[in-house]
């Protein structure tokens, strides 16, 4: 059976290089002034690194904004298929470096910056590290969203706009001494709120049954305590090619700011109670899930960002289609970077039945359809599971489907290993016990098209080991995707001299095709008989 591979396809017409007006050292010059001098009211006399790096970003930020516009109207005209990379973490880096890069101007700001007197290092240095990850996963997907912009894909990253990150780290009296990361505390120039596209988040409540105006059966989840979802667009530009995708992160944000009534009885802490547990879904970068409160947050932030992502995507369709989803998946593919937003599947089955009005059939042949799946571990005791009970005082309508989806995955098992309960047993999506959990990479891997590991052998031992019943099952959706860095960042921004050195040798092309490297075998081989020969003579 064929798989549905994850190709994105790219817009008939493509994104063209934009005037380059604007782009001449005294462009830059004036614009650097106009916004040091008049947005931010600094002077000759104000000697910080960061204003003056504020000032620049704004700068560079306008060169993105037309073609940031630009991308998003040609993915829009020509109707292409999009993607949509779900993940838990985005590790951007610093944006001003990378973006010079990937316009092309680094020269001839930096030329710019030296004719002012500033060194353009100093300003590259005194931007805030954004604090949306904490390592590998992270940094492979801001990796792949800049790679898909530079591909021109139409590729959308969604993620949460996390207050705080990891943690800063310093050292007193030669110890380690880890303080909290509050990377936003100056705000972020490269960010646009757009509160138009806020999305209600629901938590809690009850599910209920109800029978339509055609006898159909329909669910309602209500009595919810709901949570806006607000998001945050950051520009990601492809390299020197006119195209900007767009990463969006979702903060939470309390339906009120507080309750008047309380606050003028003067209960000021219950007052404001509702804002305080809204923010706290998007506060802090993987809260401490030792204990019930924190398992139940990180529950709660990895639901509110399927919940919104999905949201976005189906009421932009809708706007675009009307309710006519039947080319949704040909139009539409999710990748859930890793287990944490799973969740998805069972949302996405949410949406389609009860807001929508599709069949159980037709939203399912939609999920299965338009969901692929990223494994980043092979620890069992590393792949996510929530206890059925949480999730039903949390998420009941979202419970219910999961239920749903592993009564019809448990039918299709029974029939290819009938009387096989050890084999029921291992697949099923939830998992029975003293406490029975929801396994969160069996329902990414019963809702998906697509499973990948991120190495050869990764993905091998998954299907031989960890998820060798489900490859048994459905051989023809598991497949390898070897991760990867940009070269762009990691090459050509971090080490600029190596950089040039490779391209004097054998052109730019490798900056977007690292295939090109091979070229430089002769070389290196050459090098090496030279070496060889003077070690002989001495």
């Amino acid at each position: 059976m064929p798989t549905n591979k994850f190709v994105i396809s790219k817009p008939k017409s493509s994104i063209t290089k934009l005037s380059e007006q604007g782009l001449k050292k005294h462009d830059f010059i004036d614009d650097f002034k106009q916004y040091y001098v008049h947005l931010l009211g600094r002077d000759e006399n104000c000697r910080s690194p960061y204003y003056a790096g504020e000032a620049l970003s704004q700068t560079i930020r306008d060169r993105l904004m037309e073609r940031w516009k630009a991308t998003h109207q040609t993915y829009k005209s020509n109707d292409c298929r999009r993607g949509y990379y779900l993940s838990m973490e985005f590790l951007m880096g610093r944006m001003l470096s990378n973006a010079m890069l990937n316009l092309g101007v680094t020269d001839t700001v930096t030329q710019a910056m030296y004719d002012l007197g500033i060194e353009i290092e100093e300003l590259i240095t005194s931007e805030q590290d954004a604090g949306l990850g904490n390592g590998g996963l992270g940094r492979l997907a801001a990796c792949f969203i800049d790679s898909c912009a530079t591909l021109q894909l139409p590729v959308i990253g969604y993620g949460l706009r996390y207050e705080y990150g990891m943690f800063t780290q310093t050292i007193v009296n030669g110890e380690q001494v880890e303080k909290p990361d509050h990377w936003l505390r100056h705000g972020n120039v490269w960010e646009i709120e757009r509160l138009e596209y806020s999305h209600r988040i629901k938590f809690g409540g009850r599910s209920q049954k109800q029978v339509d105006a055609n006898g159909q059966q329909r669910f309602s989840w209500v009595d919810t305590h709901d949570v806006l979802a607000v998001p945050f667009d950051t520009p990601v530009p492809g390299y020197q090619n006119g195209t900007v995708n767009s990463l969006r992160l979702w903060k939470a944000v309390a339906t009120e700011e507080f309750n008047l009534d309380e606050f003028n009885a003067g209960d000021y802490a219950e007052a404001v109670a509702e804002k305080i547990t809204a923010e706290n879904i998007t506060m802090v970068l993987y809260p401490n899930d030792a204990n019930e409160n924190g398992k139940e947050l990180r529950l709660r932030q990895q639901y509110f960002l399927a919940s919104a992502s999905l949201q976005d995507v189906t009421t932009h369709w809708v706007g675009l289609h009307g309710e006519d989803f039947s080319r949704f998946a040909e139009k539409s593919c999710f990748q859930l970077n890793d287990t944490h937003p799973s969740i998805a599947i069972a949302e996405l089955m949410r949406l389609l039945i009860d807001i929508h009005g599709l069949t159980w059939d037709k939203a399912w042949a939609i999920t299965k359809t338009s969901m692929a799946y990223t494994n980043h571990t092979l620890l069992p005791e590393a792949l996510e599971k929530w206890p059925v009970k949480l999730m039903q005082r949390l998420l009941p309508r979202v419970m219910e489907i999961i239920f749903e989806i592993n009564a019809h995955f448990m039918a299709e098992v029974s029939m290819h290993w009938p009387a096989d309960n050890d084999r029921l047993n291992r697949m099923s999506i939830i998992e029975e016990g003293d406490e029975q959990q929801v396994r969160m990479a069996h329902l990414a891997i019963v809702g998906s098209f697509s499973v990948n590991g991120v190495a050869q052998l990764h993905s091998q031992l998954l299907q031989q080991g960890l998820f060798r019943d489900f490859y048994a099952l459905w051989p023809y959706k598991f497949n390898n995707k070897t991760n990867g860095v940009t070269p762009r960042r990691w090459l050509a921004a971090c080490n600029p001299e190596l950089a040039s050195l490779i391209t004097e040798t054998i052109g730019e092309q490798w900056v977007t095709d690292l295939s090109q490297l091979k070229k430089l075998e002769p070389t290196l081989a050459r090098y090496q008989a030279g070496r060889e020969t003077a070690h002989d003579r001495l």
